[in-house]
């Protein structure tokens, strides 16, 4: 045997080990890679197919904006950003002397309108009395014609004095017509009605309840409960009616807007749990809730510039549709959120029995204030004040036949 065979013969046995721990790595990464297709296809089957889950999702609630029914200038602010106010308290006062005077002079104006109104009852007693007066000279003269006319058939009397007689009977049926047209106009004026539902004493009461709700109104008060953001007013400012001024922001009341792509949609139904996390307290803290509702459109369709697809160069993107998420109140509570947090949320899909979309119209109004009901009964007492300092007994005039 040459010295050339003995050297391929040494070098067999070496390759050996080399290549067999070759194949065990490959069977090594075959069976890992075995093991994760069956453990991710078993973690679909149990976990992933139940749950959609989103990091696109912010937290969002109602800014309530505080803006001034009237113009006027500003001459106190109550509240600053961060400030925790209380529903119905003062948050800016405006100067009051330009609505006082109006509201002066609206009282004034409804107290001589129910005197004048009250002048109209009179004349139509007044007028009551002077038909009545006219009846009876109409039923004298025509006594004294007929007693005439029966004198000049007997020649007892001239016909000259019977022509006087018929002129007055004439005349007093002319002047009764007039006495009752003049009552009819009288009446027209006041009839079926009391002083206070005269339309004269209603529009002038009207005049008086803008000019008090305009004096109310040189106060701005906070509707709801909440803490203060976006102050811009300062004092001395002239405003005008609508202008921002600031806002008040019910953190107790926040939602959240879960961002989900449309493929993740079919099984999504409203009622089904949620999980969140924010990255404001980490992982340690989970809160809970439910879909309230699913947006009936894309973020894309209700942008301020929607997408123009009907182009040339139109390249189809997965788009997103958003859920409102309602939170548990008591975990709001302990642990406070802030408009505009991010948020990790994952809805549970297991319970499919929810409909996608309302079906019934909300039942009660989803967010109300009650600070101003109480302006309109006010205005009302000091209207029935004034017109009862004003008026006799308001005496209701019934039509006569």
């Amino acid at each position: 045997m040459t010295t050339e065979n003995y050297a391929k013969n040494d070098a067999a046995p070496a390759a050996a080990p080399g290549n067999g721990r070759r194949r065990f790595l490959l069977r090594l990464l075959l069976a890992v890679v075995v093991l994760a297709a069956v453990g991710s296809g078993l973690w679909y089957l149990i976990v992933g197919r139940w749950n959609e889950t989103t990091d696109d999702a912010y937290v969002q609630g109602n800014v309530v904006q505080i803006t001034p029914q009237i113009a006027g200038t500003v001459v106190s602010i109550g509240a600053d950003d961060g400030d925790r106010v209380t529903k119905g308290q003062v948050l800016v006062r405006l100067d009051p002397s330009d609505v006082n005077v109006a509201l002066e002079q609206a009282r004034a104006n409804l107290a001589r309108t129910v005197r004048q109104v009250r002048g109209l009852y009179s004349n139509v007693s007044g007028g009551e009395a002077d038909v009545a007066a006219r009846q009876v000279a109409l039923d004298k003269a025509r006594a004294d014609y007929a007693r005439r006319e029966g004198l000049a058939r007997s020649g007892a009397i001239s016909a000259e004095e019977l022509a006087h007689a018929r002129d007055a009977l004439a005349a007093a049926q002319s002047a009764l017509a007039a006495s009752q047209q003049q009552l009819g106009a009288s009446r027209a004026l006041v009839d079926d009605t009391v002083i206070a539902s005269h339309p004269e004493v209603q529009a002038a009461a009207a005049a008086l309840r803008r000019a008090y709700l305009d004096s109310v109104r040189t106060t701005l008060i906070a509707p709801v409960s909440g803490y203060v953001a976006k102050r811009t007013v300062q004092v001395g400012q002239r405003v005008q009616p609508g202008a921002a001024l600031m806002a008040v922001i019910p953190l107790q009341q926040v939602w959240v807007d879960a961002n989900f792509k449309e493929t993740q949609l079919e099984h999504m139904r409203i009622g089904q749990p949620v999980t969140l996390r924010s990255d404001l307290y980490g992982d340690g803290v989970a809160f809970h809730g439910k879909v309230e509702s699913l947006g009936v459109g894309t973020g894309s369709a209700f942008a301020l510039l929607p997408a123009q697809n009907a182009t040339g160069n139109w390249i189809k993107i997965v788009q997103r549709v958003p859920v409102r998420i309602a939170l548990d109140p008591r975990e709001l509570q302990k642990h406070p959120l802030r408009i505009g947090l991010s948020m990790d949320v994952d809805v549970g899909l297991h319970d499919r029995s929810g409909p996608m979309l309302a079906q019934r119209p909300p039942q009660q109004p989803a967010f109300s204030t009650d600070v101003y009901d109480r302006h309109d009964g006010e205005a009302d007492a000091l209207i029935r004040a004034i017109v009862h300092a004003n008026a006799d007994t308001g005496r209701r005039v019934a039509r006569r036949d």
